[in-house]
């Protein structure tokens, strides 16, 4: 019997389970800004809690710093609340289906806010401390690094970045399923029709620039640091090369360049064979399909934190003040703007290569 299911509408009876993410993100969406929301409310009423603002400058983003509690919580609390209704009524199946006006004003809306909770509210800490967190787990059982305070560390503005983050990709998700139902398309792939060999041999020249951005723009940052352990003052002056020394932050800017060359390196992989079959040299893996995950998850959680930090560096007085406004140091840390878009793409462009059929409308390529 043939199927007569028109290719650009979308079945109307998947299952919840079939729908996976797609059924469920809306409604998480709003459970979580409910939640902050209230937590704003909380900052607003007792005008305590607030972890943004001139009192906390250190730990605010450029887009946040100025703003005092007195005015920054109640917009938080605000923005947060309207969209946890927005959240709700972009949910699931039944989610709400306005005119065209009213439709480009939710998803207007809603993109903003997915946009500033990814890059506008975490800083550069969430990536530093994703890049010391290998010697900060490794050493701990050793008391190294000496005189780190874990609970300074792991203190609640860091949580509240992560917190945003995990907001950010909710509210993000719920946005693009609803988006996509908006114009015909599958809200768990995007699919209206079948792909084409043709779609797969652009996706990959495409995905090669962005693939070579995102590799080149992480070994220019790890060159600066690895020449600072060299001895060589690249874009400071001897002073603070000495300091840095002195405090053994040369050491802990080595690091951050090894996981920014084993980030590179690891980058190369959605653009070659071994970032799909793992390779020979894998012990127990060689031969076995890389889960599409293994390489997308990271990407997504570093390009989004890679572009709010570099932001943040660029925008800081303190740090141009301290390196001179070095156009060396500066302009590394400038292209991470790009950097992150880069890498975000590739990962996108990898996903789509290697999805299979969609559970939830049957549709490939």
């Amino acid at each position: 019997m043939s199927d007569t299911r028109s290719d650009t509408t979308p079945s109307t009876t998947t299952s919840p389970r079939k729908a996976g993410w797609a059924g469920w993100a809306g409604y998480a969406a709003a459970v979580w800004a409910a939640l902050y929301g209230v937590v704003a409310l909380f900052w607003t009423i007792s005008g305590k809690g607030y972890p943004f603002g001139p009192g906390h400058a250190e730990d605010s983003p450029a887009l946040l710093r100025s703003p005092p509690a007195s005015t920054g919580a109640p917009i938080f609390a605000t923005v947060l609340l309207v969209t946890a209704v927005a959240a709700l009524a972009m949910a699931g199946r039944h989610a709400v289906s306005p005119g065209r006006p009213a439709r480009a004003a939710l998803l207007g809306f809603g993109w903003t806010v997915a946009a500033v909770l990814l890059v506008g509210v975490p800083t550069e800490d969430v990536l530093a401390l994703t890049g010391y967190a290998p010697m900060l787990i490794l050493g701990a059982p050793f008391g190294w690094p000496r005189g780190v305070d874990y609970a300074a560390v792991f203190d609640w503005s860091l949580l509240n970045q992560v917190w945003c983050l995990a907001g950010g990709y909710l509210v993000a998700f719920t946005v693009l399923s609803w988006q996509r139902r908006a114009r015909g398309a599958c809200a768990r792939c995007g699919r209206r029709h079948d792909g084409s060999a043709r779609d797969r041999r652009r996706l990959l020249a495409l995905s090669r620039w962005a693939t070579a951005a995102a590799v080149v723009i992480p070994l220019l940052y790890a060159a600066s640091r690895y020449a600072w352990l060299a001895g060589i003052p690249l874009g400071i002056d001897d002073a603070l090369l000495r300091s840095l020394w002195d405090s053994g932050g040369v050491w802990a800017g080595a690091g951050l360049a090894t996981a920014a060359v084993a980030g590179a390196a690891l980058t190369l992989g959605l653009v070659q064979r071994w970032g799909e079959v793992f390779p020979h040299w894998t012990p127990g893996l060689a031969g076995r399909r890389v889960p599409i995950t293994l390489a997308v998850i990271p990407a997504a959680y570093v390009a989004p934190i890679v572009v709010t930090a570099g932001l943040g560096i660029v925008t800081s007085p303190e740090l141009g003040r301290l390196t001179g406004y070095s156009p060396v140091l500066l302009g590394t840390h400038a292209l991470w703007l790009l950097w992150g878009p880069a890498l975000a793409f590739a990962a996108f462009c990898y996903y789509l290569r290697r999805r299979g059929a969609c559970p939830m409308c049957g549709r490939r390529g």
